[in-house]
């Protein structure tokens, strides 16, 4: 079992990765909010002691700065342990100032995570209500329909959350010809999964194809949540299944389970960069800032919201030098 103390380092980390993304919100420059987050992400992931590799993380090793599948990060001392990582989730929505992005990592012991490609995956995200009750291989309409089940209630009471993609044409065509609610969402579908599992979010299921890196990280989260997930690779390309061969993906058309994705001790932290339904973002004030986390384990099930107040006067925070030409 991992320390527990990872927990709490791990929420400095997505902290730091919020407030430097923070700083870009609104300026409608995606690159930059990218950058800053990969950037404070990692020099916050080697101050911690362990020996840690990034397993699902922004890229290949060509594609440096990003925090790429692959790479070391800690002090080189200390457990050694896998990484998920999603330094801003939602770029687009913080580079135009819009809701729900935030900084995620999520912790497991080796061979933990599935070692998923950048390619699409079809999932189904639940609460702890509907444990056991979904299917992957059968249709929306039939989980729909033993989702309603499971909770009591009507379908035209259920709310379905989906990214707002013209590959979702059919599926939303489907869910509104039963009465099911339906919420679209632009960007940020880790959020969204977590959403299943928050009474208070109105949000009953996710359903939909999105990235598979991210649905790695979703699993970790209903994991310590008590929640459920199920999902599917998707390739376009022939390429992409041999990047997948590579990953050690040996079957294409594998239905994966919650613990298919994140399996034995796993925690997860995330902290807000914009507000939003699962965590208020980033508050700036003079000298300082204030933070919004979520830190969580599956072997305890605890779950802890934090709030933290930043002073930069006292304890400066190391923007870098991606800041340089915009402050003006």
């Amino acid at each position: 079992m991992m320390d527990r103390n990872l927990a709490l380092e791990a929420v400095r980390v997505t902290e730091a990765a919020a407030i430097a993304s923070a700083r870009s919100v609104g300026l409608g420059n995606e690159t930059l909010s990218d950058k800053a987050a990969v950037e404070a992400m990692r020099a916050a992931l080697n101050r911690m002691e362990m020996r840690a590799k990034i397993v699902i993380g922004e890229g290949e090793r060509d594609e440096a700065p990003m925090l790429f599948i692959g790479e070391m990060v800690g002090t080189g001392h200390g457990p050694e342990i896998e990484i998920a990582v999603d330094p801003l989730e939602g770029t687009t929505i913080c580079a135009n100032g819009l809701p729900n992005s935030i900084s995620v990592v999520a912790m497991a012991e080796s061979g933990g995570f599935l070692h998923a490609p950048d390619v699409y995956m079809k999932k189904i995200a639940v609460g702890p209500e509907c444990v056991g009750v979904i299917d992957i291989s059968q249709s929306w309409l039939w989980n729909l329909e033993r989702v309603a089940k499971a909770k009591g209630r009507k379908i035209s009471e259920l709310t379905v959350v989906t990214l707002n993609r013209p590959r979702h044409e059919e599926l939303i065509k489907e869910l509104r010809s039963k009465g099911c609610r339906i919420r679209l969402i632009q960007d940020g579908d880790v959020s969204a999964a977590i959403a299943t599992a928050d009474p208070n979010s109105g949000i009953d299921l996710l359903f939909g194809t999105g990235g598979a890196p991210e649905g790695v990280i979703s699993a970790a989260a209903l994991r310590c949540l008590g929640g459920d997930f199920q999902g599917q690779l998707i390739f376009q390309k022939d390429a992409e299944k041999e990047r997948a061969k590579k990953m050690g993906i040996k079957d294409f058309n594998r239905l994966y389970k919650l613990e298919d994705l994140a399996r034995g001790d796993v925690m997860f932290a995330a902290t807000g960069v914009t507000t939003g339904t699962f965590l208020p973002g980033v508050n700036f004030f003079k000298n300082g800032c204030e933070t919004h986390s979520i830190v969580m384990r599956s072997a305890t099930g605890t779950i802890r919201h934090m709030t933290a107040k930043h002073r930069f006067d006292i304890k400066p925070y190391i923007w870098g030098n991606i800041y340089d030409n915009v402050d003006g």
